[in-house]
């Protein structure tokens, strides 16, 4: 599953959703993580209220069933779960690696019911009737 982390320096997790600098890209397994890319955005991304500059972000995070902030504001993160993308929010700059690992133990043993449904976004129900 595709990974999402809000970030100024692409090695913690340590931005607003809406301020950050970059988000970064991983897809993990319980088996490992691979980088898949940084997206890097420019212009004014100080707090203004200014919800336009959600979309290119909300884009790029698109396909991720999982997105790390350091915070979030209400539309963002009415946006980010309309987009079936679960948001988490760590309490202090946390290592993107670190976070990458522990999710990866969660998901080698049996993941929480909320972290189930997040895997399963992209996957299309199959229904199998026995006739």
């Amino acid at each position: 599953m595709k990974v999402a982390f809000a970030t100024q320096d692409l090695r913690r997790v340590d931005a607003h959703f809406g301020w950050a600098k970059n988000i970064a890209i991983y897809d993990v397994a319980a088996a490992g993580h691979v980088f898949l890319k940084a997206v890097e955005f420019e212009g004014d991304l100080k707090e203004d209220g200014n919800d336009d500059k959600l979309a290119p972000k909300i884009e790029a995070i698109k396909d991720c069933a999982i997105l790390y902030v350091a915070a979030i504001g209400g539309a963002g993160a009415a946006r980010v779960v309309a987009n079936k993308i679960h948001p988490i929010k760590v309490s202090k700059p946390e290592s993107i690696l670190e976070l990458l690992e522990k999710l990866q133990d969660v998901l080698s043993r049996t993941p929480p019911p909320w972290l189930r449904k997040a895997m399963a976004k992209d996957q299309r129900r199959a229904f199998e009737f026995d006739e």
